[in-house]
């Protein structure tokens, strides 16, 4: 498998030479194998993706972790959505009192979107996430319900022996600064249980967190806790604050490395990079 970075920031895209480096675009990976692909969240991100190479892909497939903006904001704008010979499915957390498609209507309808989702040409299809794992294409999924706002999953994506878990927003413990001495109590777990790659939500560092708890996102110190617990093979800290400079961004990153001992690769995740599993 390859797993292609499109977007890595969080809350908003930001295009300031300070951020070019781990790259400015919102929540957006691509995950290929073979002539299998999928595309996990649609931020900015997403329009990065060379979609001539879909031409001979009739089906787009789109997994979306939860609605918040940063996380569909490419949505109206991708070719391929336009093109009435596609067929887009959609697939997104139930957990509301609202259907799937109502709530992706709030963003595709003026007047925060010229186009009414009704309106859109390809063959649009809006599943809500099933309880249990399920097959698209070669690709076994697995979505499972994480601590943020709002109906949120994370997804473990499996082909083969090998899987990726992808948790781009995640709060798995409350003000404290270690996880419960209980697996079984850790949110998000089982994603990301002997996986070979783990990419997490590690926002904020230590001090910032303090002035933001449940907001819904993860110092650095407790992606790697949660890592380690799970023994992901290798870990991508992921959903760089749009206001941190790669500056900032990397000397919290190279102090939290100085101050731990960690047996598996830690890396800042940044756009455009591919990783192979």
């Amino acid at each position: 498998m390859r797993i292609k970075l499109h977007g890595t920031r969080g809350a908003y895209p930001t295009s300031s030479k300070e951020t070019q480096k781990l790259g400015g675009n919102t929540s957006c990976i691509e995950i290929i194998d073979a002539n299998e692909r999928l595309i996990l969240d649609a931020g900015t991100g997403i329009l990065e993706i060379d979609f001539d190479s879909y031409s001979s892909a009739d089906r787009i497939d789109i997994l979306l972790t939860h609605l918040h903006m940063d996380h569909i904001q490419g949505l109206g704008f991708f070719k391929p959505i336009f093109d009435p010979n596609k067929e887009i499915h959609i697939w997104g957390p139930g957990g509301s009192s609202y259907p799937l498609k109502d709530r992706l209507k709030r963003f595709l309808s003026p007047p925060l979107f010229p186009v009414m989702l009704r309106d859109i040409p390809s063959k649009l299809v809006i599943h809500e996430l099933p309880n249990e794992p399920f097959k698209l294409g070669k690709f076994l999924i697995t979505a499972k319900f994480v601590c943020h706002p709002g109906p949120t999953v994370g997804y473990r994506i499996q082909m083969g022996s090998r899987s990726v878990a992808y948790i781009p927003d995640h709060e798995p413990v409350l003000n404290k600064p270690h996880l419960f001495k209980e697996d079984k109590w850790i949110s998000g777990f089982d994603l990301c249980n002997k996986t070979d790659l783990l990419i997490h939500d590690s926002q904020f560092g230590c001090e910032e967190y303090k002035k933001k708890v449940g907001w819904g996102h993860c110092t650095l110190e407790i992606a790697a806790e949660l890592a380690k617990r799970a023994k992901a093979k290798r870990l991508v800290m992921f959903h760089h604050d749009p206001a941190h400079t790669d500056k900032y961004r990397s000397d919290i990153f190279t102090s939290f490395m100085n101050s731990h001992t960690n047996d598996f690769p830690i890396e800042l995740a940044v756009q455009g990079h591919e990783i192979e599993i």
